[in-house]
């Protein structure tokens, strides 16, 4: 029995080339964020606007994800070494993971706060308010826009650019709370509203978790499914006869990848088998990181 291993590892140089416009639009839009922040945090104290503390709540979260894309962007450069062999991009999903973990914690402060304010309705200084909730859609506005133009070849830079488009809702709702309390004087919409901008938190960290969690415990790829493979090659490449072992899981957030056993008949060359196989993969299912490892008598372990 005889086993013949060619690992073939293909889609290492394609990936993590942010450039220094990706890190300077994020840079920008992190300044943004964090500095009119700091601003609608006091004056949601001075104000006691609830619905205007959980648009800076969003914002924070906003800044975070800014923060992350900015880190994940440089540590991406980094190159593989001895302790991280398949590179740095695993700690750009555990960030996002505390980051969900976060938002979650977020949310329900949020959703009890508004709860107790529903019960006993603070007065809300509305005119003030008003406008420092108008200054947050401009500045999410800006932000939005200087992300803009970078995220259609940048992984990173889109999904800031989304997290600050759900922003813009946040500074929507609070806008709104206002106008009605200068109308109407009716308090309990600005708790009301916020339990609005908890809920798209909530979403946003629902997701946010459970696609960092998906990836931290090697699940697979949207798309790449492991049964397909094994139906796919058999048919695909000549002189494969059997795939087994076949394991697909994603090295960072956007690196999927693959290894698997090719039995083939004698007399097969392997290097071309291997060229076969990841040409099929390739046009199939888009880049991988794939491993190959040919066999021509069965493999000496229990099929996957």
């Amino acid at each position: 029995m005889a086993s013949h291993p060619h690992p073939h590892h293909h889609g290492d140089d394609h990936r993590h080339n942010h450039g220094p416009a990706s890190s300077q639009r994020l840079l920008m839009a992190l300044f943004l964020t964090t500095g009119f922040m700091t601003v609608e945090a006091v004056a949601a104290w001075w104000t006691g606007s609830l619905a205007l503390l959980a648009d800076a709540a969003h914002m924070l979260t906003d800044s975070a994800s800014l923060a992350l894309a900015l880190f994940a962007d440089r540590l991406a450069r980094r190159p593989a070494d001895g302790h991280r062999t398949y590179g740095y991009g695993r700690a750009k999903v555990l960030a996002g993971f505390v980051n969900g973990l976060t938002l979650l914690a977020l949310s329900g402060w949020i959703t009890i706060e508004a709860i107790l304010r529903l019960q006993a309705p603070p007065q809300i200084i509305a005119g003030p308010m008003l406008w420092v909730a108008c200054g947050g859609l401009g500045v999410n506005l800006l932000a939005f826009w200087v992300l803009h133009g970078g995220q259609e070849n940048d992984v990173n830079v889109r999904g800031a650019a989304l997290h600050v488009m759900g922003d813009l809702l946040g500074s929507v709702a609070a806008i709104s709370a206002a106008a009605v309390i200068l109308l109407t004087g009716w308090m309990p919409i600005d708790p009301l509203l916020s339990l609005v901008v908890a809920a798209l938190l909530l979403r946003s960290a629902l997701r946010l978790t459970r696609e960092c969690g998906h990836i931290l415990l090697e699940g697979r790829p949207a798309g790449l499914d492991p049964a397909e493979v094994r139906r796919l090659l058999p048919d695909a490449v000549p002189g494969v006869v059997d795939v087994h072992h076949v394991h697909a899981w994603s090295l960072g957030d956007d690196e999927p990848a693959l290894t698997l056993h090719v039995v083939t008949t004698p007399g097969t060359e392997p290097d071309l088998l291997i060229k076969a196989v990841r040409d099929t993969l390739q046009r199939r299912f888009g880049e991988l990181h794939t491993t190959v490892q040919v066999e021509y008598a069965g493999c000496s372990h229990p099929p996957a």
